[in-house]
């Protein structure tokens, strides 16, 4: 329909959804700026603003601080999302996916296979010159360059800088934080120190591999929490199996769940710290991916309103700044003192040399800077991901849409079975991560996890189209 000369920018805005919609104009690509489309369609700034305001209601586009507006969605390509599972009976002792995890790793070194299967990002984005210049600041600066030992609790420069980093969610000292040789470090010295050998933990489902290893490892029990791709656990199961179950403990990743992608909303946060409370056991939560969020501002976390000590907040810089110098820390609430006790077990001390030059990394401001880049690279290649899944899968596929992190969690008719995919396509040098090793319930056999963590090419397109041709083939 014509419109008239008074609503100029709908017709300037409908120009840009058709083309949105017939992918010339593809999701995540960055569009004119205000002053370009001006020029280039012959009105004024107001009308151009105008479009650009009736399109970003209408959720086509979005505006990205000091960066301009980008594509966000074309309605005709989204997927359908993900179903929540179904609850499980009882928890699952004695069954294992180690066998399945060591065969999708099994060629994390191997640089001619194109890796969807690693949830990490690229040296190549990551801060590695000025990484290199804190560790020359550190070796001056410490006694005898950093040879001996740090402290128990950790180094002090880099507490009291992950302290200041708690500034939005929280306050916190630098004696609430104990360093770690990573993540997973935390992660296994805060279900040492609150649980024992035949306990049962609860984790999300799909819940991250890595952590049903760990307890499998600790000899405890897992019960998997239905889990809903856009708000998370359902508390209501929690509440109710928590006293069913005898769970001591939960672990669950808050923000951008891996492998879901979703982000429990504040308040159902404040609603999971009310019912750890009330059962009085520990919430392990693993915020490893809290800091790669997509919107204005950082998502909160449990711990944000943890008073009794429950919480035991669990992060690190691996996937953020660099992984290979394990760099982790816990703010272990009342259960420190064993957290303490089991570090002083496993390893007496971090590394000195790495932890310094981190410290010193935040201490100068670095890390923001690196960070706004780095989301503004994570959610382009999202969106850029996820348009490319849509157009290269079988229509059926149904695809998260996650607001920070970097990975998709893909789920295909239930006939096929990913795992044979997954060796489908490490004949064409492209790995994933087969769902059935996000479980330990049969479980997930249809489903995928794909990490956007490299940068668009077009070695990811064809890789992707491949992945695309391959299940069409098993149809």
């Amino acid at each position: 329909m014509i419109k008239t000369a008074d609503h100029l920018y709908l017709q300037v805005a409908d120009k840009i959804e058709q083309m949105i919609e017939k992918d010339v104009m593809k999701m995540g690509e960055k569009l004119p700026s205000v002053r370009m489309l001006s020029k280039q369609q012959g009105i004024s700034l107001t009308t151009a603003f105008q479009a650009y305001y009736h399109l970003e209601g209408k959720g086509l586009i979005e505006s990205r601080p000091k960066s301009g507006y980008y594509i966000c969605r074309n309605t005709r390509r989204m997927a359908a999302m993900p179903g929540t599972c179904a609850p499980v009976r009882k928890p699952a002792a004695e069954v294992s996916v180690s066998d399945m995890v060591m065969e999708v790793f099994n060629h994390m070194s191997n640089d001619n296979i194109l890796k969807f299967s690693v949830a990490t990002l690229p040296v190549s984005v990551l801060p590695s010159a000025k990484m290199a210049k804190a560790v020359v600041h550190t070796m001056r600066d410490l006694q005898a360059g950093g040879i001996g030992y740090e402290p128990l609790q950790g180094n002090e420069l880099l507490r009291t800088q992950i302290a200041r980093l708690s500034l939005g969610w929280g306050v916190h000292t630098a004696d609430d934080v104990v360093t770690t040789h990573g993540c997973m470090d935390a992660l296994t010295l805060c279900l040492t120190a609150t649980t024992q050998p035949g306990d049962t933990i609860a984790l999300e489902s799909p819940a991250y591999y890595g952590a049903l290893q760990l307890a499998e490892g600790l000899g405890l029990k897992v019960l998997e929490v239905p889990t809903n791709p856009i708000t998370g656990v359902d508390l209501d199961y929690l509440d109710k199996a928590i006293p069913k179950h005898k769970i001591k403990a939960c672990l669950f990743v808050t923000n951008f769940n891996n492998p879901l992608g979703c982000c429990i909303p504040d308040k159902n946060k404040q609603e999971l710290v009310k019912i750890i409370e009330k059962y009085d056991i520990a919430l392990i939560e693993d915020d490893i991916y809290g800091d790669l969020y997509f919107g204005k501002q950082r998502p909160a976390n449990c711990k944000t309103f943890d008073t009794q000590g429950n919480v035991l907040l669990c992060n690190s810089l691996s996937k953020s700044v660099a992984p290979g110098y394990r760099v982790g820390w816990t703010m272990p609430g009342k259960y420190k003192d064993k957290v303490l006790r089991m570090k002083h077990h496993h390893a007496i001390s971090c590394t000195s040399l790495t932890h310094a030059a981190a410290g010193h990394f935040l201490e100068i401001g670095r890390y923001e800077f690196h960070l706004r880049n780095l989301r503004k690279m994570l959610h382009t290649q999202s969106l850029r991901y996820a348009q490319a899944l849509c157009e290269y899968f079988p229509e059926s596929a149904r695809v998260s849409r996650p607001q920070g992190g970097c990975v998709l969690w893909v789920e295909l008719d239930e006939h096929i079975n990913t795992f044979e995919l997954f060796q489908q396509s490490l004949k064409h040098k492209i790995s994933f991560c087969p769902g059935r090793i996000f479980s330990l319930q049969n479980r997930y056999n249809n489903c995928l996890r794909i990490s956007y963590g490299n940068p668009w090419s077009k070695q990811v397109d064809e890789g992707l189209k491949t992945i695309g041709k391959l299940i069409r083939k098993m149809n």
